[in-house]
């Protein structure tokens, strides 16, 4: 009698372990696996057809994170289609298409056949390669900079490629200096070159901001206004109060994590759902409206919405394909330049520019001339001060508007963002080490571009301070003297 009841008992033990270990097995599959597949599907669709890649390399760096997933992370190439499809050992597959002009998206809740069809024809690209710089790529070789230490500057710029930790990889792709208005240093890996397509991440947020000023010079959109966004028009909906600055500051109050990892936030917007924007849009409130600041990758997919919404309304639906080019990177030279959609056609501006690191310098360019491209207004008068001055609640002045500050809390305090360079640099910055640096007070833009991902090994602030140290004395502008928030 008591053995049967210890075997019964067994079978019951047993039984019940088998079943969480099968309601485990389909929880990974079902809902961690697709983070992996999804990222490796939309990161290796673009490394291999938009930055050129080998698949080769793309495995070993631009899907080094994936490396938990090991020889299980399946990645085939589909050429004649340009499609990537990315599976764990044949589950949670994902899929990926290319297509010309606008890079890579994610196939979900549509086909490829149906995302080729919905995309008008595509002005084409300028060519302005024989243009002198910064507008084309023909550099003066007589040029030269009196009191540079050419000797330093090399120095500077190889340490930025040296390798320190072995563990710990930079896999730096690019270099470029541009010391008033010139290009004085550039350096690229090997397989990079001038035209090659690099992943900006967040620095893409900087790009977003500057699709908002051409739509705020033009009057289509009010930095100060209540966010035009329908689903915040409830009554009683105490989002309805959301302003696009506080969006463009991450002061909105929304709750988001910006977290990268299965289940979380950040990475379920960028490579699970269709609408990246509709899901940050539908978060509650996690505090009112400018109490506090959170840095959130969903904000600035919702600020991608709204200038999308601006552009159908004023150009039509077909406009929007082709609007980020006409309006900002064919004015200023960017012609190798993508900013990838997500399924739902809007750009996800929070993550997926991709430029050649001289485009990357042209765009710290307009910028170090506020908004001024060859004398033609870009940006609004006053944008770029607006972009750069800290917002109130950033503990450290460390955040503007999509962009980061270097003031400090007190200003010039050495608890801050690069405590070696001047407290008017202002900085694009992507999570993997991606740089574009603006110090106006030293006529400098400095791009750097690459695959780091423990950013402790990066040593930007020593990188580029070994920069400054090459220059020849320079005065502080009449562009870094004064922060006003206001346009």
């Amino acid at each position: 009698m008591m053995r049967r009841f210890m075997s019964r008992r067994l079978k019951i033990i047993l039984a019940s372990v088998v079943s969480l270990l099968v309601a485990a097995a389909v929880f990974i599959v079902v809902a961690i696996l697709p983070t992996g597949t999804g990222f490796a599907a939309k990161i290796f669709c673009s490394a291999v057809f938009v930055t050129e890649l080998t698949p080769e390399r793309a495995r070993a760096e631009d899907l080094a994170n994936l490396a938990w997933m090991g020889s299980a992370l399946r990645t085939e190439v589909d050429r004649d289609n340009k499609i990537v499809h990315t599976s764990f050992w044949g589950l949670a597959g994902r899929s990926a298409l290319y297509r010309d002009g606008l890079g890579c998206t994610m196939v979900i809740d549509s086909t490829p056949e149906q995302m080729r069809a919905e995309v008008p024809e595509l002005p084409p690209v300028p060519d302005y390669s024989d243009n002198p710089w910064p507008m084309g790529d023909v550099v003066d070789p007589a040029h030269t900079v009196p009191g540079l230490d050419h000797k330093k500057l090399a120095a500077a710029v190889d340490g930025m490629f040296a390798e320190v930790d072995p563990k710990h990889p930079r896999w730096t792709r690019a270099v470029l200096v541009v010391y008033d208005d010139q290009l004085i240093a550039e350096r690229y890996a090997p397989g990079i070159t001038r035209e090659t397509k690099l992943l900006g991440w967040s620095m893409s947020k900087s790009v977003n901001a500057a699709h908002v000023g051409i739509l705020v010079g033009e009057d289509k959109l009010d930095l100060h206004a209540p966010a035009p966004i329908p689903a915040w028009r409830g009554e009683g909906d105490p989002r309805g109060a959301i302003t696009l600055d506080q969006l463009m500051r991450m002061s909105s109050g929304l709750e988001f994590a910006e977290v990268y990892g299965p289940l979380a936030d950040a990475t379920k917007m960028l490579f699970e759902v269709r609408d990246s924007a509709q899901m940050a849009i539908s978060k509650p409130l996690a505090g009112e409206p400018d109490s506090i600041w959170s840095y959130s990758s969903g904000t600035s997919n919702i600020i991608s919405k709204i200038v999308r919404d601006a552009v159908v309304a004023e150009h039509g639906a077909e406009a929007y394909w082709s609007w980020p080019r006409t309006s900002l990177f064919d004015r200023v030279g960017m012609t190798h330049t993508v900013c990838e959609l997500d399924p739902a056609g809007t750009l996800v501006g929070s993550s997926y520019c991709y430029a050649s690191a001289r485009d990357w310098a042209r765009f710290g360019l307009l910028h170090l001339h506020d908004g001024v491209w060859q004398g033609q207004r870009v940006l609004p008068e006053g944008w770029v001060d607006y972009v750069r001055t800290p917002t109130a609640k950033a503990p450290q002045a460390e955040y503007g508007a999509q962009w980061w500050t270097n003031v400090g809390r007190p200003e010039g305090s050495p608890d801050r963002r690069f405590p070696s360079l001047p407290t008017d640099t202002f900085q694009a910055s992507g999570f993997q080490g991606q740089a574009v640096l603006v110090i106006p007070s030293k006529k400098l833009v400095v791009v750097r571009l690459g695959m780091t991902n423990n950013r402790g090994v990066l040593r930007l602030d020593e990188s580029v301070a070994a920069i400054l140290d090459a220059l020849p004395p320079t005065t502080t502008s009449a562009l870094a003297a004064g922060l006003s928030p206001e346009v």
